[in-house]
């Protein structure tokens, strides 16, 4: 019995101490740990959504989630550490509500969810639709005494865009930066971009857009003789 206690209880017996104490100081600390409670405003992400489908909502608002636990862990969260997650497995073009609980948000242990901010959020969805939109230019400046412009031309003439489908429907052209042309007597070139007013609607492959402003030169009205 005696080699039994030497071999298996004090054998190291000043390291088992130094554990034993760790662990008592471990347990007190967090069991008189104080309580504190934050709130932190998060992106709500979403999660499997169709390949076909989009969402045509415009303002998505953030979430303000308020968490509680220890107060050494509240003042270690960090914002990444705080996800809000919404599955769109299986949805379908139309309006759609989802639910915004406790279950949706990936925490650290030992934190627990009070609230949050909506309690539910809904979406529009629309079919994903591509399809081509013509480029148009703008042109501003100053032109020389006796010149006026002949012709604009863009290249590329024309861009694809995509988006939800009603959204890219209602997309009549693709406008490009305005280029300032004052001066100009022969053509000139100017190298821009194209864009589409509507958030929600992409071009698919954006690259500058070269605009060549033709000018020709205005004949005088010849002067009328008196009679």
């Amino acid at each position: 019995m005696g080699d039994f206690f030497q071999r298996y209880v004090f054998a190291h017996f000043g390291y088992k101490i130094v554990s034993l104490a760790l662990a008592i100081g471990l347990w007190w600390a967090l069991a008189h740990d104080p309580i504190a409670e934050v709130e932190v405003t998060v992106p709500i992400e979403f999660h499997n959504i169709p390949a076909s489908l989009e969402i045509s909502s415009v303002n998505i608002p953030d979430s303000q989630v308020r968490v509680r636990g220890p107060e050494r862990l509240i003042h270690e969260l960090r914002t990444q550490d705080v996800h809000v997650e919404v599955d769109l497995t299986g949805v379908k073009a139309g309006e759609r509500t989802f639910d915004l609980t406790a279950r949706q948000v990936r925490h650290p242990r030992d934190l627990e969810v009070q609230q949050i901010v909506p309690s539910q959020l809904r979406l529009d969805f629309d079919t994903t639709l591509v399809r081509e939109i013509d480029v148009r230019p703008r042109v501003m400046g100053s032109f020389a005494p006796g010149y006026r412009i002949e012709r604009v031309l863009a290249q590329p003439s024309r861009v694809s865009i995509s988006g939800p489908k009603q959204r890219v429907e209602a997309v009549d052209a693709a406008t490009t930066d305005p280029v300032d042309a004052s001066g100009s007597m022969a053509p000139s070139t100017f190298v821009t971009n194209a864009f589409v007013s509507d958030p929600l609607v992409q071009i698919v492959h954006p690259t500058p857009v070269r605009v060549t402003v033709i000018m020709e030169r205005v004949q005088a009205e010849p002067a009328v003789q008196g009679k």
